[in-house]
């Protein structure tokens, strides 16, 4: 009888050592922040200052397509003329750029490519002009703002809070690495923005103010998007303050895992953040 337990003893001790053995290490990232989760469970696997607020950067552009794709009756091949405002503001702010041509007629879906793509912060203001609701446009960005932070709430996001549509803010523009890869997670359920955020280039014919046409060329920020394995999105972002941040998923074998880092110290980094964290969010 004795011997019996014994064996079962030794036994157990060898399969709790293989269990430790195979357990991932969990990674050291440059991010000053980082959260990845299970998107089918919502089961948090990794988390570093998770729910500590930070700026955003470009990021913040999840959440304008995520408002612009909730409208009701969304026309997507709604027209919407580029206003000289949109070019001025790139010009003022020194902002990345879908590079739009004052009076051509571009389409909603086609601004949703300029936004998430090449990060367009004039795609961001035309889309804030045409969906927010007001009598100036200084109005309907506001409005649009409000959508915004009205979407966060609705997500029962504590730490989230938009000042800008695109994530050049004033100072209250700012999230966390969990709130945003809810926002991320959510965004995900709607097949236009999933379709969008994986794309790692497109050309788009757009017409001119003459009427005739041009093709816009854009390519994706995200260098996660053919260079890891299942990589689906989402959103890189980066400035002055936030540094360099980035959103990802990636899907393997029918499970996505999803996450966010922010503040990491390079483009490069971010990218290296990012894959580390999603190697081990597939291992656990």
């Amino acid at each position: 009888m004795a011997v019996l337990v014994a064996g079962t003893v030794l036994t157990s001790g060898v399969l709790a050592t293989s269990a430790q053995a195979a357990a991932p290490a969990t990674p050291t990232i440059a991010a000053k922040g980082g959260f990845v989760m299970n998107n089918g469970t919502g089961k948090s696997l990794y988390t570093k200052a998770a729910d500590t607020r930070r700026s955003t950067g470009s990021t913040t552009k999840i959440m304008t397509a995520k408002v612009v794709l909730a409208t009701k009756n969304l026309n997507l091949n709604s027209k919407v003329t580029v206003q000289k405002a949109y070019s001025d503001y790139i010009v003022k702010n020194n902002a990345s750029s879908a590079r739009l041509i004052v009076g051509d007629k571009v389409t909603v879906r086609q601004l949703l490519y300029g936004l998430m793509l090449p990060s367009g912060c004039d795609a961001a203001y035309a889309l804030a002009d045409k969906f927010g609701s007001g009598s100036t446009r200084a109005a309907r960005v506001k409005s649009f703002i409000g959508k915004m932070n009205t979407s966060a709430k609705g997500l029962g996001l504590k730490n989230t809070h938009f000042d800008s549509f695109d994530g050049i803010g004033s100072g209250s523009n700012y999230s966390t690495p969990r709130d945003l890869t809810k926002i991320a997670s959510s965004a995900m359920k709607n097949s236009t923005f999933r379709s969008i955020v994986k794309t790692k280039s497109t050309k788009q014919k757009v017409t001119t103010k003459s009427g005739g046409y041009r093709n816009m060329s854009w390519s994706n920020t995200n260098t996660l998007l053919g260079t890891y394995s299942g990589a689906i999105g989402v959103k890189t972002g980066s400035g002055p303050e936030a540094g360099y941040c980035l959103v990802f998923a990636a899907t393997r074998s029918g499970k996505t895992v999803i996450g966010t880092v922010l503040k990491s110290t390079s483009v490069g980094a971010r990218t290296s953040d990012a894959k580390k964290l999603m190697d081990y969010g597939f291992k656990k």
